[in-house]
Formats: C-alpha cells, sequence, structure tokens
C-alpha cells in the first residue's frame, strides 16, 4: 500500500518544528490533524449529583492540563471561589505550571513529580498525609491513583469533572485517507460511531499504546504499525520507518 494522506487523531501541533511536519516534508505525504474524540465539562447538575464539596478539601491532585481546566472552570460556574491556602499536587511540571492560568503560583502550596507517572509525586503527598484531597477525573479512568491513595491511608475523594465524547464528522466532511493515526480506545469507538459501515480495506491504522492496539483488534480492524517498539519509541519514529517501507 502506497501512502500518500494520513488522518493523525489529534489536535494540529502549536509548533512548526513538530516532526510530523519534517515527516510530511521528507515523504512528500499529505498530514492533517482531525481529533476523533473532545473533551467537554459536565454539567453543575451532573457535578451536585455526585455530593462533592470542593470546599471540604485542602489539596487537589491534577493528573493532567484536562484536569485542570475542567476543574477551575466548573468552579467558576457554580461560583466556588477556590481558599488562597488550597494546595496543588500535579503529574508534571508542566501540569504545575499550567495552572498560572487560573492561580498564582507559589512553590509553597504547588508540588509536581519529576517522571510524569504517579510514584514520582507520591513521595510528595505522603510528606502532608494530613490533607484532605480531591481528585478530578475523566468518566473514562484507570483505578491506579485511588489504589495508590487507599494503600497509603490517604483521605481523598475523586469526582468526574469532564468526560470524552465523539468529535463527530459533519454529513460534507470527505474520509479519504490513506492511513490513520490514533492514540486511545475513544478514538476507536469514535471511528465506529461515526463510520458504522466502516470497511478497512487499504487504509493502515496505526496506533500508540498497547491499550489501543487491543481496541483495534477488538474492533476487527487490520493493525498496521504499532508504537511504542524498542527501535521507534515515539508514534512519528514509527510512522516515519513505516512510510520509508510502504513508499519505497
Amino acid at each position: 500500500m502506497k501512502i500518500s494522506r494520513i488522518l493523525v487523531s489529534q489536535p494540529k501541533p502549536a509548533s512548526d518544528k513538530s516532526p510530523y511536519f519534517e515527516i510530511a516534508k521528507k515523504h512528500n505525504v499529505d498530514v492533517v490533524f482531525r481529533p476523533f474524540i473532545k473533551v467537554e465539562s459536565i454539567t453543575p447538575k451532573e457535578f451536585r449529583a455526585q455530593k462533592v464539596n470542593v470546599l471540604d478539601h485542602t489539596a487537589i491532585v491534577f493528573t493532567s492540563r484536562h484536569a485542570v481546566d475542567h476543574f477551575f472552570q466548573l468552579c467558576q460556574e457554580m461560583r466556588v471561589a477556590i481558599p488562597e491556602d488550597m494546595k496543588y499536587f500535579c503529574i508534571t511540571e508542566q501540569v504545575a505550571l499550567y495552572i498560572q492560568k487560573y492561580v498564582q503560583y507559589r512553590k509553597r502550596k504547588v508540588f509536581f513529580g519529576s517522571t510524569g507517572k504517579f510514584d514520582s509525586l507520591l513521595p510528595a503527598i505522603l510528606k502532608r498525609k494530613t490533607e484532605k484531597y480531591l481528585i478530578p477525573q475523566s468518566d473514562v479512568h484507570t483505578d491506579e491513583v485511588s489504589k495508590l491513595f487507599e494503600n497509603n491511608g490517604l483521605t481523598h475523594q475523586e469526582v468526574v469533572m469532564y468526560r470524552t465524547v465523539s468529535n463527530d464528522f459533519g454529513p460534507d466532511e470527505k474520509f479519504d485517507y490513506d492511513m490513520v493515526i490514533f492514540f486511545s480506545p475513544a478514538g476507536i469507538a469514535a471511528l465506529k460511531k461515526n463510520f458504522p459501515n466502516f470497511e478497512q480495506g487499504d487504509i493502515a491504522i496505526g496506533c500508540f499504546g498497547p491499550t489501543t492496539a487491543k481496541a483495534v483488534k477488538e474492533a476487527g480492524l487490520r493493525l498496521d504499525l504499532e508504537a511504542p517498539t524498542k527501535t521507534a519509541p515515539s508514534m512519528t519514529a514509527a510512522l516515519d520507518a513505516f512510510i520509508q517501507e510502504q513508499n519505497a
């Protein structure tokens, strides 16, 4: 199969230095960015139904920038004033710095992990066992964080503040791609929702991560490219090699 037009199911990179643009130029292919999914806040009514009071907590745990955005936006909608002494525990430094969009950044109340994995944030949390932690989450999440809190006897409460939904294709929106790249099982579900009679044929499917690969196979689709691998730790590295081989 010859690859000339690729759909990457993510938002367009903010920087022109993205490896995707280098791939497009190197192989003379068209790379289109079009998310299959989008994240939206739950409504204040849906939040209240969970019977969670934000102000009962002294610390917020953020595992993504989505969590930051939807937490503060929902609080604003419900007119919940976050106290100045609220503490924030973030999965990465990038997420910690992102908080500045909503609150004044102070090192004494913002803590972050070093690896992007929750294990690296846990020591900072364990030093502050008396805090009452609130964990904003998506409607689809794993139990990893809650189990760590439970196993360490930490007072915490989880709350759904946002959800992932299909970013539906319009009736006049063409689907004329030689390859589609997915990054989550939700993307596969959105493909099936938008195109219930989808036939893969010669369309190559690539994905990132084992859970997405599993979703591709369970949907009865052929998986042509999977990342990461030992030789291609990123999606772009794997894609570069794949196009090189297919278009040789």
